[in-house]
């Protein structure tokens, strides 16, 4: 399976207003390649070699864009200017109150309703045809936020089949930043991800209010369906009689605080192992915590790629700084000044055993 690492792009379709959305292809030396477009920053495929070296397409996703516009929970998307949940759509930020738009009942969730997985992105390739450059100018007062924030993410394949994100933003006023990643993924390519082995660095969660808002403790996972330290199936404890996995809609939402142990820059948050193909996947961040979310709402209603994306379908790790930590003092600022750099890496490692 063995060819040239290049980035290769055509024309995937075109907005309504007739901006053109551009899907780029990502290939490294061994074979793999990694789909993705300008509009969201959206990962639509990424075609990882199995046990035997046969290629499957990993995520979920789309082969046209209409769907993306319309009908997708953010399959593959970046995620700004914050990931997850604010509670009731509103902050105060030095003294002035600031109203969101509300996209998940009261809440405002991943940014709102044209958050970044809904812009068209600037895009061109890395000098070293290895990755992809996306910017993007979020004006004053998009979706309610403060200030002009300028972000770049670096979208890079490596040799050694590591998928790596790179995000950077500056602002001209005060703002809460925090960008994550939105894939799907189903190691298998198919079914559902019950079987997949699951293992966390993370031995706390944030338990969720009845609209899915952390209460405001970290609960030791440690004899609960949410431990994941030693490694299990996905699908091991999910049907529990538990009133946060029924919160979720019957699974996991839910954010995990990573054990960084003192250490700086990326650490394994996560490891996901799916027997019958090998493949394994590992999630590395620089990131506090990541949201664990394991397809919930799902039904089997829409379609993409020949595949029905039914219930538990698929698996998101989703590194974050913590939920509606602007309305949360005990959790770490997400507060981006000017003058200030917000940097943060992530990488998603494939391997097969």
């Amino acid at each position: 399976m063995a060819g040239k690492a290049s980035v290769n792009s055509k024309v995937f379709g075109h907005l309504p207003d007739g901006r053109e959305v551009t899907q780029f292809s990502l290939t490294n030396d061994s074979g793999m390649e990694v789909r993705l477009l300008n509009y969201g920053g959206i990962i639509t495929h990424a075609f990882v070699p199995d046990r035997d070296g046969k290629l499957a397409d990993v995520v979920l996703g789309f082969d046209t864009l209409e769907p993306y516009l319309t009908d997708s929970p953010y399959f593959g998307a970046l995620i700004g200017r914050f990931g997850n949940r604010i509670a009731g759509g509103r902050f105060t930020l030095d003294g002035v109150d600031y109203v969101l738009e509300q996209n998940d009942g009261e809440n405002h969730l991943h940014g709102g309703v044209e958050g970044f997985d809904k812009k068209l992105w600037d895009a061109e390739p890395l000098d070293d045809q290895r990755g992809v450059r996306l910017t993007l100018t979020s004006v004053d007062g998009d979706q309610g936020y403060p200030g002009n924030l300028k972000v770049t993410v670096d979208y890079r394949l490596t040799e050694d089949n590591q998928l790596v994100t790179e995000y950077c933003a500056t602002t001209d006023k005060a703002t809460p930043v925090n960008l994550t990643q939105h894939s799907y993924f189903n190691l298998a390519g198919a079914g559902t991800v019950r079987e997949h082995q699951l293992t966390l660095n993370a031995p706390q969660f944030t338990p969720v209010s009845e609209k899915l808002i952390p209460e405001g403790d970290l609960v030791d996972v440690n004899g609960t369906a949410f431990d994941f330290t030693s490694t299990k199936a996905i699908g091991a404890d999910i049907d529990q009689d538990d009133t946060q996995l029924k919160r979720a809609n019957g699974g996991y939402d839910h954010n995990f605080v990573i054990r960084r142990g003192g250490l700086e820059g990326e650490v394994l948050a996560a490891k996901a192992y799916e027997p019958k193909s090998g493949r394994e996947l590992e999630v590395w961040t620089e990131e506090p915590c990541f949201q664990l979310y394991t397809g919930n709402f799902l039904d089997g209603s829409t379609e993409g790629k020949g595949v029905k994306h039914v219930r538990h379908g698929a698996f998101c790790v989703e590194p974050q700084h913590f939920p509606d930590s602007p309305n949360q003092s005990r959790f770490p600022s997400v507060i981006l000044r000017p003058g200030e750099r917000y940097h943060t890496r992530m990488s998603f490692r494939f391997s097969a055993l």
